[in-house]
């Protein structure tokens, strides 16, 4: 005998959001037009502002005079033989902001890569394997989690740099990279293991579990591979907070002494009186260089959180039809066009 119950339909409880549909109408479009997200003015911004001040950190060095050299005469004004004068005791400013750009730089990319590697490791291992290893990686993670930030890196860079028998390496800024690596991964971990808890549920992972391939190639072959706009955007950021952790470390007096960073620059203009003085020269161009390279680094992850999370590229067009809409009294249809 025939089944002649009518199948259930699901009922809606209420209706979609205008600004939702135009938000998911927009995201199919924009997927038919474009496979890969075009560059917006947020990447291009921030990619000019970063390389530039990486090429001059790279290049200026090897134009200008030894930024440790003292027989010019102190505190000139801007102006010929010194573009950005000098300071109390007759360095070039210039001079020193181009190796302080470098060593600003170094610090950066060795303390964002070391966060990053200790972030892969305690977040993706824990994302992927879960269990006790998930547990005790994640309870790690968290004690950093409730650390305070500042004072810990303050305590380990004072403790280490008054060790004895490490010479000149207790102050150089390779050292103060390893500190802040170590103390900045805590974050990034907690991202990196979400996001790997939930890619470890994906059919192809599973199907290379099941086919017998070993753990560490899976991560290597299928997880890390999807986390690579997440890792450069992590990466991003730890460049970020260690260039700005080491300008604070120096300013404090607990920097590198054996190099010169633009944190090492901050504090001597401190210590020698800039302010009083009136040698604007001294401590405003390496201040605004650090609050430059942090807005173009900001940029630059601003724009792969976008490429992630396409909600975040979508949602302000999709805003902007809807407030377009109100005003006019018109509704938004399916297709993000104003009705």
């Amino acid at each position: 005998m025939a089944d002649n119950t009518t199948p259930e339909v699901p009922v809606r409880t209420g209706p979609t959001p205008t600004s939702t549909l135009a938000t998911i109408r927009i995201a199919k479009n924009d997927r038919k037009r474009r496979p890969l997200p075009r560059i917006s003015g947020k990447l291009l911004t921030g990619i000019i502002i970063v390389v530039v001040i990486a090429l001059f950190g790279i290049l200026a060095p090897f134009f200008v005079q030894d930024p440790r050299f003292s027989g010019n005469d102190a505190l000139l004004a801007p102006g010929d033989g010194h573009i950005l004068g000098t300071t109390k005791l007759g360095y070039d400013v210039f001079a020193q902001l181009a190796w302080g750009t470098r060593g600003s730089l170094f610090v950066g990319v060795v303390a964002g890569a070391l966060a990053l590697l200790l972030a892969i490791l305690f977040g993706v291992l824990a994302g992927y394997f879960g269990g006790v290893v998930d547990e005790i990686l994640t309870l790690l993670t968290n004690i950093m989690l409730v650390i305070p930030g500042l004072p810990l890196v303050m305590v380990i860079a004072a403790y280490v740099q008054n060790t004895e028998g490490l010479g000149p390496f207790a102050r150089s800024s390779f050292l103060v990279a390893i500190v802040l690596g170590i103390t900045g991964w805590a974050g990034s971990a907690v991202v990196l293991r979400a996001t790997a808890k939930s890619l470890r549920m994906r059919d192809y992972v599973a199907a290379s579990r099941v086919a017998g391939e070993r753990p560490l190639r899976v991560i290597f072959v299928e997880i890390l591979p999807n986390l690579v706009p997440l890792l450069a955007a992590q990466l991003i950021f730890g460049v970020i907070f260690a260039i700005l952790g080491e300008a604070g470390l120096s300013y404090l007096g607990l920097g590198p002494t054996g190099s010169i960073t633009l944190g090492t620059m901050l504090n001597d203009a401190q210590t020698g009186q800039a302010v009083g003085s009136q040698a604007w020269w001294w401590f405003i161009p390496p201040g605004a260089l650090i609050a430059l390279l942090g807005t173009g680094l900001s940029l630059i992850n601003f724009a792969i959180d976008e490429i992630v999370n396409p909600k975040l590229r979508l949602a302000p067009q999709a805003a902007r039809n809807q407030r377009k809409a109100n005003r006019e009294g018109r509704s938004v249809s399916e297709n993000g066009a104003i009705a």
